[in-house]
């Protein structure tokens, strides 16, 4: 990648500027950096040895907890490290990557809850006909297709930024790289360019949300006509996957979906999509879902038996 303007690196200013409130928010994220590893590690590894890999639900939930990990960590350990100097510096071209794999996993996790969302749409609106419409051939389709946008995405955000001159101020006033912090620092009038992340961004998500949320208003009301025991079942998945939803969705329209400018709340929004509903899905999806608990404590179950044999 070949730089075209003066600027070799940027300074990111990070999220404040006190002491005392860095080495705290060292400790509490580096904490939540560990939980998300741990809890969406355990995830993948109690579908992936259980019969759960078989069902798509459980099937598109590996794939948010890959894609979480991966989404993150393009942003956290960056964010832990630069809390502990007083000088935050990233390198031209490690801020293009930054910003290319940020919306790569972003894209791929929006689409991956949607086909979480027609999972449970296809499930309780048209449950005679699950097994034909979300068969693993389809599923496989689904996923395949996310990570083709999410690709093509990150792509247009990179090309984007890579033509952007940099040839005065070079402080990021943001944690991690991301394209509105960057266009307020090129040489050029960026107003087409904003126009042109709304719509890859900030309009795609909307549509998204709208679509999810629709799926969902619609399983909400065919709940009516089932018993009292499917009606909570279903009301419990659908009420944690809406709460996901919210969570990554609502700070991601904030930012987005608005002309190409920033505030200072932005850092604070970022950090529910970057760490905090990342760190949360593991939680959310299983303490209120009985087939996740069950195969954490067989993982579990079985780690002990192993040890106890490996000692005797």
């Amino acid at each position: 990648m070949k730089n075209r303007n003066n600027s070799t690196e940027f300074v990111l200013l990070g999220l404040c500027q006190n002491n005392e409130v860095q080495v705290l928010c060292f400790v509490l994220f580096s904490f939540c950096y560990v939980a998300l590893l741990m809890g969406n590690l355990i995830i993948m590894m109690s579908i992936l040895v259980s019969q759960l890999i078989d069902q798509p639900m459980y099937y598109f939930l590996t794939y948010l907890s890959l894609v979480d990990v991966c989404y993150t960590s393009t942003v956290t350990p960056k964010l832990i490290s630069d809390l502990l100097v007083e000088r935050k510096t990233i390198s031209y071209n490690n801020c293009l990557i930054q910003v290319f794999t940020m919306h790569l996993f972003g894209a791929i996790e929006i689409f991956v809850l949607t086909g979480m969302a027609y999972d449970r749409y296809v499930a309780i609106c048209k449950p005679l006909h699950y097994q034909v419409i979300m068969s693993r051939k389809r599923c496989n389709m689904m996923v395949l297709a996310a990570f083709a946008w999410g690709i093509l995405h990150s792509f247009s955000q990179f090309v984007l930024i890579t033509f952007l001159p940099f040839c005065g101020r070079n402080e990021i006033n943001h944690y991690f790289c991301d394209v509105y912090p960057l266009l307020e620092l090129a040489c050029i009038d960026t107003q087409r360019v904003g126009l042109l992340v709304i719509v890859s961004s900030g309009m795609v998500a909307l549509v998204v949300f709208i679509v999810v949320m629709g799926s969902y208003t619609m399983i909400l009301y065919t709940l009516h006509g089932h018993s009292s025991d499917s009606r909570r079942k279903a009301l419990s998945t659908c009420g944690s996957h809406i709460t996901v939803l919210v969570l990554f969705f609502g700070p991601v329209l904030f930012i987005y979906i608005r002309p190409a400018t920033t505030f200072s709340e932005d850092k604070v929004f970022a950090l529910f999509y970057t760490i905090i509903a990342p760190m949360l899905n593991p939680f959310i999806y299983t303490l209120k879902n009985k087939d996740m608990k069950k195969a954490v404590m067989n993982i579990w179950s079985r780690n002990k038996f192993l040890r106890r044999k490996l000692i005797f």
